[in-house]
């Protein structure tokens, strides 16, 4: 299977940043043990703080099949021309949060992105993107 992971704004930070929220591990390190976990996978990343990359992101997975993991950061929040990017990919979309976002600030708590997904995860650090990947095999079975 074809999986992309697509992170938005900020998550280049990921180990550095509010390490009391995303730790400290560096996403350019557990990619590898991602792909070590998975090795039936082929597993894509890909990161931008800029919106409209995403979304060419996004439709770049559309043109390769590619199932999805969708970190839009901020953006999740915001982003009406992402969600409407999801939505046209017709292929799954997995949203993923590496914080809590329900027990953070009252923004957070609405995701545009999330209702055109085929579910979400959110609140285990890095290992979100573990999960949504089994989640991603569930949904191929």
């Amino acid at each position: 299977m074809k999986i992309a992971i697509v992170n938005g704004p900020n998550l280049n930070l990921t180990g550095h940043r509010q390490t009391e929220i995303y730790g400290t591990e560096t996403f350019e390190n557990y990619i590898p043990k991602l792909r070590q976990m998975f090795p039936q996978h082929e597993i894509g990343y890909f990161q931008s703080n800029v919106e409209g990359e995403l979304i060419n992101a996004l439709h770049k997975c559309k043109q390769e099949g590619c199932m999805v993991l969708l970190n839009a950061g901020g953006y999740s929040h915001t982003s009406v021309a992402l969600r409407d990017a999801v939505a046209a990919l017709d292929l799954p979309v997995i949203e993923i949060h590496m914080s809590q976002v329900a027990a953070r600030e009252e923004f957070r708590r609405t995701s545009f992105i999330g209702a055109a997904c085929v579910g979400s995860i959110a609140g285990f650090g890095l290992d979100s993107y573990r999960l949504g990947i089994l989640a991603l095999e569930s949904l191929s079975e």
